[in-house]
């Protein structure tokens, strides 16, 4: 089984910052693309920002130069630092990994999602 545990939502005013993180453990052989995507109340689930196992990075046009993505291939996690927020980012946080269990065969798992708020 492969889990992917989510931290670091919360409430925040609007022009603050948060710093979201999601482990990842289990049967892992290797992770490939890991990213962050949010769904607000009455729309469709969005992506935020992925980064690949490389390196290479992808942001959404609503987050670009405010939310930065990063990863710990060492501790299987993946990271979003948000600035800057505004009261339209707040949703709930959803991670996803694409992940190897074996050197076939690959999969995307999600986590359980973490509520963030922007709010004065």
């Amino acid at each position: 089984q492969v889990q992917l545990v989510e931290s670091g939502g919360g409430l925040v005013q609007p022009g603050g910052s948060l710093r979201l993180s999601c482990a990842a453990s289990g049967i892992i052989f290797s992770i490939n693309t890991m990213g962050w995507y949010r769904q607000a109340p009455g729309k469709e689930r969005e992506l935020v920002a992925t980064i690949t196992s490389g390196g290479r990075i992808n942001y959404a046009d609503s987050v670009k130069g405010r939310f930065t993505i990063s990863r710990d291939n060492a501790k299987n996690t993946v990271y979003l630092q948000m600035n800057s927020l505004k009261p339209e980012d707040t949703a709930v946080y959803y991670c996803n990994a694409n992940i190897n269990r074996d050197s076939v065969d690959s999969y995307d798992f999600w986590g359980q999602g973490t509520l963030v708020t922007v709010s004065s």
